[in-house]
Parts: C-alpha cells; structure tokens; sequence
C-alpha cells in the first residue's frame, strides 16, 4: 500500500509541478503577423474564415462514429475465449443494432442527402 500511496503522490506533485511551469514559462507576445493565418509563405489572399458546410460536418461525423465501431469490433474474435462468450456477443450484436437503426433514422431524415 505504501507503493501505491508514493507513486500517486509523485504522480500528483510532478504533474502540479509541470502545469505550473508550463503556465508560467512560456512568453507570448502576439503580433499580427503571428495572428494572420499561413499560406505557404504568400500573403494571404482573403479571409481564412470561410464559411462552412454542416453537411461536410454530418458525414465526418457518421465516418467517425463507424470507424469507432469498427475498432471495437476487431477485439470481437478473441471474445469467445472470455468466461462468457454468449455475453459478448450479445454486446457486441446490440451495438451493430443500435448503429444500423441511427444509420437508417439518417438516411429516411434526409441527412446524408446532398441536394436539398
């Protein structure tokens, strides 16, 4: 129990030691060459505030949403070597369930629908 009680007291006093110094150290004077956004070197020939598309967002979000799900399925085949292989699958049955329904809702909403 020592142990435990000495690393997190380490633990905690370095990281309280690295947000002060990393608060305190750093100097920041910004100009407006330092605001202006980057353009490969050229000067910038409008305003980097564009307006954006919340269609573009939807569908980076939909590609998130399945990427994560797919990540959490690849562990799927080493689960039937768990106490409770049944369980598991049924989990993991239940979450591909839950996703198909959001993704059918999407799609008879109209969100993935490019022209309105």
């Amino acid at each position: 129990m020592n142990l435990v009680i000495s690393i997190l007291a380490i633990t905690i006093i370095l990281s309280s030691i690295l947000a002060v110094v990393s608060f305190w150290l750093p100097q920041m004077n910004p100009d407006a060459e330092k605001l202006s956004p980057y353009e490969c070197g050229f000067d910038p020939l409008g305003s980097a505030r564009l307006p954006f598309s919340i269609r573009f967002f939807l569908v980076a979000i939909l590609f998130l949403l399945f990427d994560l799900e797919i990540a959490l399925l690849l562990a799927l085949p080493w689960g039937d070597q768990l106490y409770s292989a049944t369980g598991t699958f049924f989990w993991a049955t239940a979450v591909l369930i839950l996703l198909t329904l959001g993704l059918i809702y999407e799609w008879t909403q109209g969100g993935l629908e490019w022209a309105e």
